[in-house]
């Protein structure tokens, strides 16, 4: 089964590959077409496939986005600034972003970074700890005010684990 009629040789190769980058993970529309471009495919092919995927839900920046900051919330926590610039990055538009960030929370993303590293920390001296917190959160994009206030939740959570 293909998703072009009639069937086109070269839209066909096209196709295939964009099917494979999509089979590795999710992708934005400015993913695909930076990759298709990359490969050498010329612009009319190229928003041809893009526009056949879309078509058959291969390729939805919303769902893409969404996708993404749940696992970011998971696995990988940043801030929302940062989050915002990276999905800018891959193509993502602005009243995307606003919709699926509105209700983002930076403390409580920075409290489960930090609750990740409690047990690579267990052994540090309280100050360097404290350091190396902030560190860590700042490099993820969370401001200072953030990196406070995650800081004393998570000092409040590991005191209430050791109980």
């Amino acid at each position: 089964m293909t998703l072009f009629e009639p069937r086109n040789p070269g839209m066909e190769k096209a196709v295939n590959m964009a099917v494979r980058y999509l089979g590795i993970r999710p992708r934005s529309i400015k993913e695909m077409e930076h990759y298709l471009e990359k490969k050498g495919w010329d612009q009319e092919i190229i928003s041809t496939v893009v526009s056949q995927l879309k078509q058959h839900h291969y390729l939805d920046d919303e769902t893409f986005a969404r996708m993404f900051i749940e696992n970011r919330k998971k696995n990988n926590p940043k801030s929302k600034f940062a989050l915002t610039c990276e999905l800018r990055q891959k193509g993502i538009c602005s009243s995307i972003l606003e919709t699926l960030l509105k209700d983002y929370d930076d403390t409580r993303m920075a409290c489960r970074a930090l609750m990740k590293k409690q047990r690579q920390w267990l052994h540090l001296r309280p100050d360097v700890k404290q350091k190396k917190a902030m560190n860590y959160l700042r490099y993820r994009g969370f401001g200072y005010d953030v990196c406070r206030r995650a800081w004393e939740d998570f000092l409040v959570q590991a005191k209430q684990m050791e109980m």
